[in-house]
């Protein structure tokens, strides 16, 4: 019993501090290189236990399952992960955090149109504190000069959601561990082949052409030193590797609906660690908006321990 709420904790505290750690780290890495390897270290980290399940299913990899974690990979690590690393080089690491924490909303509706699954009057609730919450968060009036991190977290968020839709069409057959793992790695693979392509000429000039120097020639290796490699390495395994070990194992010590705490309290952590490591001022707008992300957030929580 004291053990998943350990695990439940654990989680909750590395995913409170990864906007602050990848804020930290952005000013060290080129954020496609960070982003690169700290999926790949953290898929490795996720490895043994992934082996472990997939040995205890049965399972062998088909044709039809690469393809599947290639296209999952894709969308979590390339596209909505890159969006999430930019964002947090571009925002405020709190904003992010909070808002990315939002993208159950948008699961809740790709849920609906895509695979059919009734809305209930909790998820009505949700929806609408949430959306609020949203809107007092971005302040429409004073968003100009963080722009641009709203909108790069809600591409982040809005991917992420379809993302988890298409892992709900084979979770039976992998498992969420298994499932995560291998789309760590498998997106990393991808984000690794881009990245060689970007050391092309034709293609380094182009992106110079477009502005777009983030993207000329990054590095894999280059620029990890001993003066940075604590901030790769807490990233990398504690918090990629590590925060999603100590989520599975909470779920295998308890429930889905009991682990998902850590996502429902991350909303509230976050700033407030913010506020502390970084000195990021919260504006009263983002204190209401957090209220309610958190308020949607305990809604569902509390009617999934009910359907439990």
């Amino acid at each position: 019993m004291r053990q998943k709420y350990l695990y439940i904790i654990l989680a909750t505290i590395l995913f409170s501090t990864m906007e602050i750690a990848l804020k930290m780290a952005g000013a060290q890495y080129n954020p496609h290189q960070l982003n690169f390897l700290r999926f790949f270290i953290g898929g490795l980290i996720l490895l043994p236990l992934a082996l472990k399940n997939i040995k205890a299913k049965k399972l062998s990899l088909n044709s039809s399952d690469v393809k599947f974690f290639l296209l999952q990979g894709f969308i979590c690590v390339v596209i909505s992960m890159s969006c999430f690393q930019l964002a947090v080089n571009s925002g405020k690491a709190s904003t992010v955090a909070v808002l990315f924490s939002s993208n159950p909303v948008f699961l809740i509706l790709f849920a609906y149109f895509i695979l059919k699954e009734e809305i209930y009057h909790h998820h009505l609730l949700t929806l609408t504190l949430s959306l609020i919450g949203i809107i007092f968060i971005m302040n429409p009036f004073q968003m100009a000069s963080s722009k641009l991190g709203v909108i790069l977290t809600l591409i982040s968020a809005i991917s992420f959601a379809f993302y988890g839709i298409i892992s709900k069409t084979k979770k039976d057959r992998y498992g969420g561990i298994t499932h995560t793992c291998l789309s760590f790695l498998f997106g990393s693979l991808e984000l690794f082949i881009l990245i060689e392509l970007t050391h092309l000429k034709p293609i380094a000039n182009w992106l110079n052409s477009l502005g777009l120097t983030d993207l000329v020639r990054v590095p894999i290796i280059t620029g990890i030193h001993l003066s940075s490699l604590p901030a790769l390495i807490y990233i990398s395994i504690f918090v990629t590797g590590l925060g999603y070990t100590f989520y599975f194992l909470a779920i295998e010590q308890s429930s889905a609906a009991t682990a998902s705490l850590v996502f429902y309290l991350k909303p509230a952590l976050a700033p407030v660690l913010a506020l502390t490591i970084l000195k990021e001022a919260i504006v009263p707008t983002t204190i209401i908006g957090i209220i309610l992300l958190v308020s949607g957030s305990a809604v569902t929580f509390i009617a999934q321990k009910q359907q439990s």
